[in-house]
């Protein structure tokens, strides 16, 4: 308790009321054995956070809690039976209790009042999560690595406060900042930006490019660059070229922290694991293990949008809805006592989807602003999403009336939950035939995630997924495909239908294998809706590519298939949702610097906007630095 955020906190409480007093992240934490002053500290608490402008919670000391099981009997007994009370998780250590429910609003109960019953009753804290309405056995693994290591968190989130505190009143001096592109820079892949000053280190995003053999990981090699001085990473969003590095770090020993949203850290443990998996399918050494991705996860930081929080001494964060993919965030940076502030907006959607609503554009401040750039080339007019899907109709028309299969490779999250809505609404409304609709890959377990953070969705969706008889994911037309017997009789068995498997660009896992057998039935057809990577097997069928092999080189196979692509689909923004973006953004920002884009389209878009708006553009290539302020 020594301190010096902590004695100010302690000068303004009575003496003897806090038993203990820690950090969790940026939060601070102060436990009591006070019962009274635990259920009613007299706006105490509320005045403090008011005074020095941090999250303070008071929390009962452990000591004081009653006993697990007989505080389970109670929480049961006092949520109504229709909340559909599943798992109640307790965090012993934490004073905490999680408890999974179908209907969260019936568990809090009207402005909270079950919630305060139970405290009253039990002197624990309870946090209600909402039940997943499809199973998955892999966000139970992600939480249970989370709750086994409740001890180890507890400790790990200390130290983090005292990263962040230890220094809260020292003088700052000799202020600057500098970011240095070790990925990312004129390409897309392996998007990872090295953040400096003179108190911190910070890695935004830390990917790899899945399509390049010889290129693919980050320049962490850099002069800039030392794991042991690296502070923290902070995630945009689940993709690999933005976190298929990051259990790399873990793997050499960085056991700093990860911050991103829940949904992003549960996604990319998915996704991670997956990579592992196609890399020893492909006969590949992964280059981390499972173990790895775990240990990332026993590290991350979950904030929910438009949550404030620091994470060095000198570097508070906000993270604000992208529209990518579910909980995608653009970072904003606020760096030194209103020093300089920098939006990062990983990959954005400025344009709403059937998924997610559209990226924000009203920030606090912003002076400089990263942006992505992979549809900002002159040529990158996106069809309008009414288009893209009465073109997506006819494709998949035309292939049932002449009793073919639609192979539509995507990426696990983002492109394939925005087909199954579009899928599902053809087929609910009766644009096309009523087809089995097979789903193989990660998709599956990412849609699970998607039925259990619905308010990262946007409002029209949140409503159908709260009345589950309309919730499009539980449709019966979607068939899970889990094991290598099971794709055989899809392509053997089956008559017409929709295949949607990973990977997106063909660079291995199931999509390739159905490729293989299907690909010479030009009855068939294939249909991308995502980004090709230079380098990847769909970029070079796009191009014109006729052949590919099998069985490591020994076959050659033809492609006869029908071949389409469809961009209106992309979670990214064409070149006008660019400027536009841009223009609208709030407040203007006095410099753009242009990344994750073909060298040509980065180049294109920073030469519009410095000629629109009148403003200094860059396109920073791999490995050049520039100083912001």
């Amino acid at each position: 308790m020594n301190n010096p955020i902590i004695k100010e906190i302690l000068s303004q409480l009575p003496e003897d009321k806090i038993s203990d007093a820690c950090f969790e992240g940026a939060n601070i934490v102060l436990y009591t054995k006070d019962k009274e002053f635990f259920l009613n500290n007299n706006g105490l608490i509320r005045k403090i956070v008011d005074n020095i402008k941090k999250r303070v919670e008071l929390r009962p000391d452990p000591a004081i809690t009653i006993d697990k099981e007989d505080a389970e009997n109670i929480i049961r007994q006092s949520i109504p039976e229709e909340a559909g009370v599943d798992k109640v998780i307790f965090d012993p250590q934490r004073s905490r209790v999680i408890v999974e429910a179908e209907k969260p609003g019936i568990a809090i109960g009207k402005q909270g009042e079950i919630l305060r019953d139970i405290r009253k009753k039990t002197l624990w804290v309870p946090l209600i999560r909402r039940k997943p309405a499809i199973r998955s056995q892999l966000i139970e693994n992600i939480r249970e690595v989370l709750y086994q290591n409740s001890d180890y968190r507890r400790k790990f989130l200390d130290k983090i406060g005292h990263r962040i505190y230890d220094g809260w009143i020292r003088e700052k001096k000799n202020e600057w900042i500098r970011v240095s592109y070790l990925g990312g820079g004129r390409q897309v892949g392996r998007s990872c930006i090295l953040l400096q000053t003179p108190e911190s280190r910070v890695l935004l995003d830390c990917g790899v490019d899945v399509a390049s053999e010889r290129e693919g990981y980050p320049f962490l090699e850099a002069p800039e660059f030392n794991i042991n001085d690296l502070d923290a990473v902070v995630l945009t969003h689940s993709h690999l070229d933005h976190c298929g590095f990051i259990p790399y770090l873990y793997k050499y020993g960085f056991r700093g922290p990860v911050y991103c949203t829940a949904p992003t850290r549960d996604v990319s443990a998915l996704m991670l694991i997956d990579y592992v998996k196609i890399m020893r399918s492909n006969a590949k050494e992964p280059i981390f293990s499972i173990d790895d991705i775990k240990e990332m996860v026993r590290h991350t930081i979950c904030l929910d949008y438009n949550e404030v929080s620091d994470i060095t001494p000198d570097v508070r964060i906000t993270l604000y809805n992208a529209g990518h993919i579910l909980g995608s965030s653009m970072i904003h940076l606020h760096i030194g006592n209103g020093l300089h502030n920098i939006v990062y907006t990983g990959d954005m959607k400025f344009g709403k989807t059937r998924l997610l609503d559209t990226a924000v554009t009203k920030f606090p401040r912003v002076e400089t602003l990263m942006m992505e750039s992979t549809y900002g080339g002159r040529e990158n007019v996106l069809q309008s999403r009414k288009e893209s899907e009465d073109e997506v109709a006819d494709i998949i028309k035309e292939t049932i009336k002449r009793k073919g299969k639609v192979l539509i490779p995507v990426l696990g999250s983002g492109r394939a939950q925005e087909v199954l809505l579009i899928v599902e609404n053809l087929i609910r409304t009766g644009s096309i035939e009523k087809v089995p609709v097979f789903i193989d890959g990660s998709v599956w377990d990412i849609t699970a995630i998607h039925t259990a953070y619905p308010e990262f969705l946007n409002s029209a969706v949140r409503k159908q997924i709260f009345h589950k008889d309309q919730n499009p994911f539980l449709s019966d037309i979607f068939k899970r495909v889990g094991s290598q017997k099971e794709r055989k009789q899809v392509i053997e068995e089956t008559g017409s239908c929709i295949i949607l498997a990973t990977s997106g660009m063909l660079v291995g896992g199931p999509s390739v294998q159905y490729l293989k057998q299907l690909a010479d039935n030009p009855k068939n057809t294939m249909l991308f809706v995502c980004y090709q990577g230079e380098g990847s097997l769909g970029r070079r069928i796009q191009r014109g590519e006729r052949e590919m092999s099998v069985d490591g080189g020994k076959e050659i196979t033809q492609i006869k298939l029908d071949i389409h692509t469809i961009e209106g689909f992309t979670g990214h923004s064409g070149r006008k949702e660019l400027l536009n973006f841009v223009y609208r953004c709030e407040p203007k920002p006095k410099k753009v610097i242009l990344n994750h884009g073909e060298s040509s389209r980065c180049l294109d878009l920073a030469s519009s906007l410095h000629k629109m708006n009148r403003i200094e553009t860059s396109a920073p290539r791999n490995l050049e630095s520039l100083r912001l302020k």
